[in-house]
C-alpha cells in the first residue's frame, strides 16, 4: 500500500510520542526520588518513621520498577515510535485507540503494581515483582506494541530497515519471551492477589535469573542501543562510524546475552557447569559490547569539537563511556574468583547503577534533549541548563558508584577475614558500621542526580511552553530531515 510522501503534512504521528516522553520524565523524577529516599533510609534508618508502606523492602520495587519500566519503558515507547517513523518515512501504524491503550495500559499497570508493592503484594522476583493480574495487563500492552511497531516497518517507504529498528525489535521480542515464561504462575484465587510460580527450587532460581539478566541485556541494553544508533549520528551530524560493525554488534549481542543469567547464581545449589558456562559467555560479551561502544564514539570522527561545544553530545558520549565501563565490569564480576568477593555486597549495586545511571539514563537524557524540541517544532529553552545538568548528573554518578565500590569491596574483604583460630574476624554488624559513610555518600550522589532531573524537567517545560506561545515557522511534519 502506497503511503504519503516524505514531505506530506500528516506524515508522522507525534502525539503518542509526546505522551510517552512526558510520562518518562515524570516517572524518572518520581522513581529516582524514591531511590534517594531509600538510600537515605539505609544511611539514616529513622526515615522510615515506622510506617510499613515506606520501609525499604516495600519501597525498593517501587524504585526499581518506576525507574526501569516507568522512566526507561516510557522512554523506549517514545523513542522507538519516533525513530521507526522517521527511518521508515511512514506514519505510525494503528488507530488512536490502540496508541492510547498502550499508553494508559502501560502506565496504569505500573501504578497498580506500585500501590501493590507498598501494600506488600509482590511475587518477590527481581524486576518481575507484579502479581499475575498486572502481568496479564503488561502482556496485552506488549502484544499491541509489537503489532504497531512491526506493521509500521512493513509500511516503510525505504527499502532498508535501519539498524536502530533491529535493536528495538530484538528488545520487543526478547522482553515478550522473558516476561511470559518467567511469570508463568498459578493464582491462589481469581479474586486474591497471590500466585505461586510454576517453577520451584533451583529451576525457579535459574528461570528468574535467565529473566533478570536478560531484562538488563535486552530491556536496558539492546533497546537503548537502538536509541544510541539513531540519536548519536543525528546529534553529531555524521553517519554511523561502521554500519557493518553495527550489524555484527547486533547479532553477537543477541546471541550471547541469552546465556549469561546464571552467573548470578555462582556458589549456589545449581549445577556448577551452568554458572561456568554463563561466566564464559559473560567474558565473550566483552567483544560485541566494546565494538558497539567504539562504533558509537567513533561516529564523532570529523566532529570531535562537538565534545567541547555541544552539551547534548557530552551526555551521549559519556553514556557510551559508561556503557563500555559497565560491560567490562560485569564480565569481570562474573568470574567466580571475583564473584566470591563481590556477591551480596554493595559492589553489585555500584555496578548496576554505573549502567543504569551512566548508560541508560544519560543516553535517554541526551536523546530527549535532541528529540523533544523537534516534537514541538521549537528550540531548546536553555543550552546552559543542559550543560549544568550534565555536570550535576556526572558528579552524582561518580559519587554514587565510587561510594558503592568502596562499600562493597570493604564488605567483601571484611567478611572473608579470619582470625588465628579460623573464625570470622568481623561480625556482620561491624560491616554495617563500616558501610555507613559510603551509604551517606551514595545518598548525596543520588541527590545530585535527581537535582539534574529537576533541571531537565524545568528546561523541557519552558521549551514546550515557549513552543505553544511562539510556534516556529512551518510544521514539524514538513521537516523530515530536521
Amino acid at each position: 500500500m502506497a503511503h504519503s510522501s516524505a514531505g506530506s503534512v500528516e506524515q508522522y504521528n507525534y502525539d503518542i510520542v509526546k505522551k510517552f516522553a512526558i510520562a518518562s520524565l515524570i516517572w524518572g523524577i518520581a522513581g529516582m526520588f524514591t531511590g534517594v529516599w531509600l538510600a537515605s533510609e539505609l544511611a539514616w534508618p529513622f526515615l522510615n518513621f515506622d510506617i510499613a508502606q515506606i520501609t525499604f523492602g516495600r519501597l525498593r520495587p517501587v524504585h526499581t520498577s518506576g525507574v526501569i519500566f516507568g522512566f526507561g519503558g516510557n522512554a523506549l515507547f517514545a523513542t522507538s515510535f519516533y525513530v521507526v517513523q522517521r527511518t521508515c518515512q511512514a506514519r505510525l501504524a494503528g488507530s488512536r485507540n490502540a496508541h492510547y491503550f498502550m499508553f494508559y495500559g502501560w502506565n496504569g499497570a505500573l501504578i497498580i503494581a506500585g500501590i501493590g508493592y507498598m501494600m506488600g503484594i509482590t511475587q518477590a522476583r527481581e524486576y518481575a515483582e507484579p502479581e499475575w493480574y498486572v502481568d496479564i495487563m503488561i502482556t496485552l500492552v506488549w502484544l499491541v506494541y509489537f503489532w504497531v511497531f512491526v506493521t509500521t516497518i512493513t509500511r516503510r517507504n525505504q527499502p532498508h530497515i535501519y539498524v536502530a529498528n533491529w535493536f528495538y525489535m530484538a528488545f520487543i521480542l526478547a522482553t515478550a519471551i522473558l516476561h511470559i515464561f518467567n511469570n508463568l504462575a498459578v493464582p491462589v484465587s481469581f479474586t486474591g492477589a497471590k500466585s505461586y510460580s510454576l517453577f520451584a527450587g533451583a529451576q525457579d532460581a535459574m528461570t528468574q535469573w535467565w529473566y533478570g539478566h536478560n531484562a538488563v541485556g535486552f530491556f536496558l541494553t539492546a533497546a537503548f542501543l537502538g536509541m544510541m544508533y539513531y540519536f548519536v549520528p543525528k546529534q553529531a551530524g555524521r553517519p554511523v562510524y561502521s554500519y557493518r560493525l553495527s550489524i555484527v554488534h547486533f547479532w553477537a549481542l543477541g546471541f550471547m546475552y541469552m546465556w549469561v543469567g546464571t552467573h548470578h547464581l555462582h556458589w549456589t545449589a545449581i549445577p556448577d557447569w551452568t554458572s561456568s558456562l554463563a561466566a564464559v559467555f559473560s567474558i565473550l560479551l566483552l567483544m560485541p559490547s566494546w565494538g558497539g561502544m567504539i562504533n558509537g564514539i567513533m561516529t564523532l570522527s570529523g566532529a570531535w569539537d562537538k565534545l567541547r561545544t555541544d552539551p547534548i553530545m557530552m551526555f551521549m558520549i559519556t553514556a557510551l563511556s559508561f556503557y563500555g565501563m559497565s560491560t567490562f565490569e560485569g564480565p569481570m564480576m562474573a568470574l567466580k574468583e571475583v564473584n566470591a568477593l563481590s556477591h551480596y555486597t554493595d559492589w553489585t549495586v555500584g555496578h548496576v547503577h554505573s549502567g543504569a545511571l551512566g548508560w541508560v539514563a544519560l543516553i535517554t537524557i541526551g536523546s530527549f534533549y535532541h528529540m523533544i524540541p523537534k516534537l514541538w517544532n521549537t528550540e531548546l529553552y536553555s543550552m546552559r541548563l543542559v550543560k549544568l545538568h550534565f555536570f550535576v548528573a556526572t558528579l552524582g554518578i561518580i559519587l554514587y558508584i565510587t561510594a558503592m565500590w568502596s562499600s562493597g569491596i570493604g564488605q567483601g574483604m571484611m567478611l572473608r577475614e579470619f582470625d588465628e583460630y579460623g573464625n570470622l574476624a568481623n561480625t556482620f554488624i561491624s560491616t554495617v558500621t563500616f558501610m555507613h559513610a559510603p551509604l551517606v555518600a551514595r545518598a548525596i550522589g543520588g541527590m545530585f542526580f535527581v537535582s539534574g532531573m529537576l533541571l531537565m524537567a524545568f528546561n523541557i517545560y519552558m521549551t514546550i511552553r515557549n513552543a505553544k506561545r511562539e510556534p516556529a515557522v512551518g510544521s514539524v511534519a514538513q521537516t523530515v530531515n530536521a
